[in-house]
């Protein structure tokens, strides 16, 4: 071997360490993807089923009610879960239909049992949610660690917005 083929062969895998660094900058700050564990998002999102998260989107955006969301947990190290309050809500739930801040609200996705009754007065002792925090729910109402439990997630506790289906191809 000379020097020629020495210099090619660092320039060659020079080229593979980029590629492997730009890959492993996308998974860890861009999109990554996230298996549901758990019975608590049933229907809607199955135990197995994994998915693209966008860990990015909030970086840019703010988190919109109903969207389905990955959070940090200190019970659990990642919890899928959909956003129902948002800073400065009132919400509370009378004969299974929410209500925010006063008002009727139709939740556009199917859910699993009845949700019980309660109000964030009741459950966490505040008002309004305060900014900067976020009111979450498993769709199984009857069956999910969530806000009425653990309470408000703080946004730095949100790792992304849960994308598009990935395994199984076919539902």
């Amino acid at each position: 071997m000379d020097f020629r083929d020495i210099k090619e062969f660092f320039k060659d895998a020079m080229k593979y360490i980029f590629v492997a660094i730009c890959v492993l900058f996308v998974f860890l700050y861009v999109v990554s993807f996230q298996q549901v564990v758990g019975p608590s998002m049933k229907p809607n999102y199955l135990e197995g089923e994994v998915f693209l998260l966008n860990k990015i989107k909030y970086r840019f955006s703010t988190v919109k009610r109903f969207e389905v969301i990955v959070l940090n947990s200190e019970e659990e190290k990642y919890m899928i879960k959909r956003v129902i309050g948002l800073p400065g809500d009132q919400l509370e739930y009378k004969n299974d239909q929410l209500y925010i801040n006063g008002e009727v609200v139709k939740e556009e996705f199917s859910k699993t049992g009845k949700t019980k009754d309660y109000s964030m007065i009741q459950k966490l002792k505040i008002e309004k949610i305060p900014e900067g925090y976020y009111f979450v729910v498993g769709d199984n109402r009857g069956n999910s660690k969530d806000s009425r439990y653990f309470g408000l997630v703080p946004k730095k506790n949100i790792v992304g917005k849960v994308g598009f289906r990935i395994w199984p191809l076919f539902k």
